[in-house]
């Protein structure tokens, strides 16, 4: 069980915060699409702390972003899917990064949470037929998943050869 401390409870804030930034003002957002870079604090926190923390960060981003600056209708199934999604990232790549536990992380990601779940969640939220939504995402899921794995890549690398003061100095 990791201990709680001041410096990650601020750098849990610090994430969530720069998630918010990256969710509402740095992606590409339509009703039916977000393409973007808000797995990245997700995915530090995964690596810094694991997946309870990456969840938290999550799930905090998303509620937050949502009641904040809100893109659309407040529904509680993406706050869900984000904290999954941040719970996967920390199973997966908090103790060890391999370029398989990578493909994994970013394939449930996006195959399973972002391309059927949120889907899902979202022909609920506006009624669309899910077959159609699903033939439209398929093009967000395919232009993430190369995304997501080189920059998770990119972040592994940088945290296993600096470790955590790139981020804060420690």
């Amino acid at each position: 069980m990791q201990k709680f401390d001041t410096k990650m409870l601020v750098t849990a804030a610090i994430l969530v915060a720069m998630a918010i930034i990256l969710s509402r003002f740095c992606s590409i957002n339509a009703w039916n699409i977000k393409i973007g870079f808000t797995f990245v604090p997700i995915v530090v926190a995964a690596y810094l702390y694991g997946p309870v923390v990456a969840g938290f960060v999550a799930g905090v981003a998303d509620l937050l972003g949502a009641l904040l600056f809100p893109i659309g209708p407040y529904f509680p199934g993406f706050t869900l899917t984000a904290v999954l999604s941040g719970i996967l990232f920390g199973i997966l790549l908090h103790k060890k990064q391999t370029v398989v536990r990578i493909i994994a992380a970013v394939s449930i990601n996006q195959l399973v949470l972002g391309l059927l779940v949120n889907t899902f969640w979202i022909s609920i939220l506006y009624g669309s037929p899910f077959s159609a939504l699903f033939a439209v995402r398929i093009v967000q899921c395919a232009v993430l998943l190369p995304v997501e794995f080189v920059v998770i890549s990119a972040i592994c690398k940088v945290f296993s050869k600096y470790g955590s003061r790139v981020l804060i100095g420690s």
